[in-house]
């Protein structure tokens, strides 16, 4: 999860091949209104977001009653979006890529062929919430080349998949 340019794509197709499990990219969901609306430099609302949140959940479900895992890369930029996505599956767990502002707009102004100008992402972090500490999930510095912010994830994850320690006997 996170804004627009944060490396959820690259980094969420590198971890779904590490770990064997299908990939999703979150902006696949989006009706084709929500791509023009987008493209045409106007911000999604909630009432917007719906059909998307709720296309993206239905994948979930069917991802997870068919006992596979999965990686998704979404904004899912709100805590009310991740309850939603989180309630699809008992499983779900969220990776923030957190990144700065400056970095994030020089990341979007070089890159082509993607929908989302850099006139939305003041909307993006506007709207943002931050993973916090009751949700389910780890928050990882995006402000790095793919590699290093792999590592970085592949890091937290680990820490957060642990065990925990075993229960006191009786």
């Amino acid at each position: 999860m996170g804004v627009s340019a944060s490396g959820k794509s690259t980094l969420g197709r590198l971890l779904a091949r590490e770990r064997k499990v299908p990939f999703a990219e979150g902006d696949d969901f989006h009706p084709a209104a929500n791509i023009a609306r987008m493209a045409a430099g106007h911000a999604l609302t909630d009432e917007d977001r719906e059909p998307w949140l709720s296309s993206l959940a239905d994948w979930i479900r069917r991802t997870t009653r068919a006992g596979a895992g999965a990686v998704v890369s979404c904004s899912a930029l709100k805590q009310e979006y991740r309850d939603v996505l989180r309630a699809a599956g008992p499983g779900v767990r969220f990776l923030y890529l957190a990144l700065d502002r400056e970095v994030a707009h020089a990341r979007i102004a070089r890159r082509a062929g993607h929908f989302m100008p850099t006139a939305l992402l003041r909307s993006q972090f506007d709207t943002l919430e931050p993973l916090q500490p009751d949700e389910p999930g780890v928050t990882v510095d995006a402000d790095a080349d793919p590699g290093t912010v792999l590592r970085r994830a592949r890091e937290a994850l680990a820490r957060f998949e642990a065990p925990g320690p075993p229960e006191p006997g009786p």
